[in-house]
């Protein structure tokens, strides 16, 4: 007995001795790059909030640049020069409402978003010129770029200057060269319309393709240059307003690339665009074997579909129940690569399928979660994660079926025991929605415990079983493992209103302003916590961000005889408030009609029932959620009594860039939890 009472005492405090740092000590690998010869691969690795490049050149793999700070300067768009000698890329990020670039750690000298060359034959990186969107210039030593909307070249060469390539009014994107390399597709945004364009590079002189006064968006090359393609949505009335979880009707185009002459030759049967065009890596391409592929949900799911340029033989080529987000070409463009969730809802795997026909075959399956694959010469290359492991670049042999990491930082040894596998919970809400969710729970630790409830952001998001893909919910997903370890059960819930589950899920009726439908799945997710034999049912909290954040405020409101008390980073608390300072309708289109229910939808409508401690926490430059959110619902739980607990994060963003703002975010979320539910 004394032995048996031994082991079990080791097994607790190995399990607790743990650490939070341990958990958040995964790298995360992202934005492959592979050079036009198809030798060499680059990709960005943050480590603890470094974020350096590494290469791999005939099957070695070594670090390119080598920056040391956690300083929440983003790395991407990378890009090899045309003779494979030089990477190109952009450190920082993009420039808030009044023109400021993400200052994290408060740097004295300031940030800004520039374009940087590393050679690759030996030398430091060096700093091209401020701007972003690199393309390389055919048959030269250059490139063009974009600055504050307008378009700018400049050689590869130390010390060398911008110049300006053309000037049109708007904001000037989405350059795409033609095949011959002498002209200079973009899209230019006028706001409530937008037009294509077409630059002659000998003849410095701008084309519009059927200039229009829709919003014409996603321009492609057909393979020999003489038509373009792209995506054509209305323009904006007097009075509309931007809607993330609407839809917009829309049409795929193609245009004589001389005359400018278009036409439709497919038309949406409904408002199924929107989210078909801004969420996926590639809305529209046209194929070396002359068939266009786009993005639709109008049968149900985010699918890709193929058709001739004349707009025949139209073909759902990843048919099935399951989203695609991203795909990629073989080499010779007859067939795809795709990731999606067909027979595995709550996980994502690689399939590929000819751009002829729809019968998609799998390539990976299993407990991994495989993402973004691009394959050249023969070679199939991926990220993926794992229920202990986070996302790391791959090689996958497609006949040995096996994957190899291309990388060479290793994943903490201690994950294999320190994590546990999440289990699939599928449950059911008030009205007879299906929900699911991953529940976290450490059996090795014995006893009742606590229970919490995570919801996403977003709120088109899905999280996974296993690490995933983006930076912000690999550390979420982190969090959940560690207050899994330090003895509390954890509900992951996939609330109505986001991606994985289809169109109609996903624009599920009434939610967030316009009656916050999807609650009702964060009370289900807490009754079922309540029912597990290892919780204590008197003891169920809420954390989430963003949308989860709104999620969390509305239970504190609402239900505290269930909901004790919860972490909210970041969250929407007045709907009506956002719909008036944030933007225009706040990005949910909400019109002077909707006010009233606008704000009814919101936490700060009726507190009279919050008795909850709260802990807000809130980076003060956040672009996607109003500082002021936070200030306004903790001075008015502040007037009622209400504990309401500030951590404040000075510079930073919405989706925190410094690994330093996650850990003390989650230090204190851990802290605050353990005294109003451990006590």
């Amino acid at each position: 007995m004394k032995q048996l009472c031994f082991i079990l005492a080791l097994a607790f405090v190995s399990t607790h001795a743990q650490t939070l740092e341990q958990f958040l000590s995964h790298p995360i690998s992202s934005n492959l790059a592979i050079s036009s010869d198809g030798n060499q691969l680059a990709w960005v690795v943050n480590d603890h909030g470094r974020r350096n490049i590494y290469i791999n050149k005939g099957g070695a793999t070594s670090k390119l640049t080598n920056y040391t700070d956690d300083d929440g300067q983003e790395i991407g768009s990378l890009l090899f020069s045309s003779d494979g000698n030089t990477l190109i890329y952009v450190r920082g990020g993009a420039t808030n409402r009044y023109g400021q670039n993400p200052n994290p750690a408060s740097m004295a000298e300031g940030a800004e978003r520039a374009i940087w060359c590393v050679p690759l034959q030996g030398g430091e990186a060096y700093r091209l010129a401020e701007g972003s969107q690199p393309q390389l210039v055919p048959g030269s030593n250059k490139i063009i770029y974009q600055k504050s909307g307008q378009v700018y070249t400049i050689k590869l060469e130390k010390s060398s200057f911008g110049e300006s390539l053309f000037v049109a009014r708007g904001a000037n994107t989405a350059f795409q060269f033609s095949p011959n390399g002498k002209e200079l597709l973009f899209v230019s945004d006028r706001q409530d319309h937008s037009f294509i364009g077409v630059y002659q590079m000998e003849e410095k002189k701008i084309r519009w393709i059927a200039p229009n006064i829709g919003n014409d968006m996603l321009p492609v090359w057909s393979p020999n240059g003489n038509q373009i393609a792209f995506i054509r949505q209305p323009g904006n009335r007097a009075g509309d307003l931007s809607n993330l979880t609407g839809g917009v009707r829309f049409s795929v185009m193609v245009a004589d690339s001389k005359t400018g002459k278009a036409k439709a030759i497919w038309n949406s049967p409904s408002d199924d665009g929107g989210f078909a065009q801004y969420y996926p890596n590639q809305p529209l391409a046209w194929s070396k074997l002359n068939r266009i592929l786009f993005f639709s949900e109008h049968e149900g799911w985010n699918h890709v579909y193929s058709l001739k340029p004349d707009g025949t033989d139209l073909k759902d080529i990843t048919p099935g129940d399951g989203i695609v987000e991203s795909y990629s070409f073989n080499d010779d463009q007859s067939s795809i690569y795709f990731d999606g969730n067909r027979t595995d809802i709550d996980r994502r795997h690689i399939w590929s399928t000819s751009v002829t026909e729809g019968k998609p075959q799998s390539i990976t399956s299993g407990e991994g979660i495989e993402m973004y694959p691009q394959s050249t010469g023969g070679k199939l290359f991926c990220f993926r994660s794992t229920f202990d492991a986070s996302m790391t670049l791959m090689q996958y042999d497609l006949k040995k079926k096996t994957f190899s990491p291309m990388t060479s930082q290793d994943h903490p040894s201690f994950s294999a025991k320190g994590f546990v596998k999440p289990e699939q919970v599928i449950l059911k809400a008030a009205d007879g929605t299906t929900v699911h969710g991953q529940l976290f729970v450490n059996r090795a630790i014995k006893g009742k415990r606590p229970g919490v409830v995570f919801m996403h952001g977003g709120p088109i998001r899905q999280m996974l079983l296993g690490f995933h893909y983006s930076d912000y919910y690999i550390n979420a997903y982190a969090f959940n493992q560690y207050l899994a370890s330090q003895g509390y059960a954890v509900l992951s819930v996939n609330y109505r209103d986001g991606i994985g589950y289809g169109r109609d899920f996903r624009r599920a009726k009434d939610q967030g302003p316009r009656g916050a439908s999807e609650y009702q799945d964060v009370i289900a997710a807490g009754k079922y916590l309540q029912q597990l034999p290892e919780v204590d049912a008197n003891k169920i909290g809420l954390w989430g961000g963003s949308y989860g954040g709104y999620l969390t405020a509305m239970g504190l409101a609402r239900n505290p005889e269930l909901f004790k008390t919860g972490v909210d980073l970041h969250g929407v608390h007045d709907w009506a408030f956002r719909a008036r300072d944030f933007s225009p309708g706040g990005s949910w289109g909400i019109g002077p009609d909707d006010m009233d229910l606008a704000f009814k939808s919101s936490p700060v409508s009726d507190l009279s029932k919050w008795t909850g401690p709260v802990l807000l926490i809130h980076g003060d430059d956040d672009r996607n959620v109003l500082f002021q959110q936070t200030i306004d619902l903790a001075e008015r739980l502040r007037d009622k009594g209400i504990i309401a607990e500030i951590l404040v994060l000075p510079d930073e963003v919405h989706g925190f860039l410094r690994y330093q703002s996650w850990y003390d975010a989650y230090e204190a979320s851990k802290e605050f939890l353990d005294r109003q539910l451990k006590k």
